[in-house]
């Protein structure tokens, strides 16, 4: 089982920045995957960003490409989300995820960060 913990939520105006942390641990071995989600107050949770945990490619929500950034750091079990030029339409609790990109392959949650972005 493998456990996530998310990082680096918090409140920032319209246009600024955030970098959200995750951290894994236990039985990380298999874990091809990893990935970011979202979910608004009201809204089903949805795909932001995906890392493959070997070779590195990445994935993006139409949302989410040319503003966000995921990266990973094998040696820490680490993996990041930069995310820039917020909008107050990404007001949500971020979770950290292991499996794939879609909500039904998702392997292992983590317990989520607050982004609240201000107008």
């Amino acid at each position: 089982q493998v456990q996530l913990v998310e990082s680096g939520g918090g409140l920032v105006q319209a246009g600024g920045s955030l970098r959200l942390s995750c951290a894994a641990s236990g039985r990380t071995r298999n874990t091809y995957t990893m990935g970011w989600f979202r979910q608004a107050p009201g809204k089903e949770r949805e795909f932001v960003a995906a890392i493959r945990w070997n070779i590195g490619r990445t994935y993006y929500a139409d949302s989410a490409k040319g503003r966000f950034t995921i990266s990973r750091d094998n040696a820490k079990n680490m993996v990041y989300l930069q995310m820039n030029s917020l909008k107050p339409e990404d007001t949500a609790v971020y979770y950290c995820a292991t499996g794939g990109t879609e909500v039904r392959d998702v392997a292992a949650w983590g317990q989520g960060t607050q982004v609240t972005v201000s107008s």
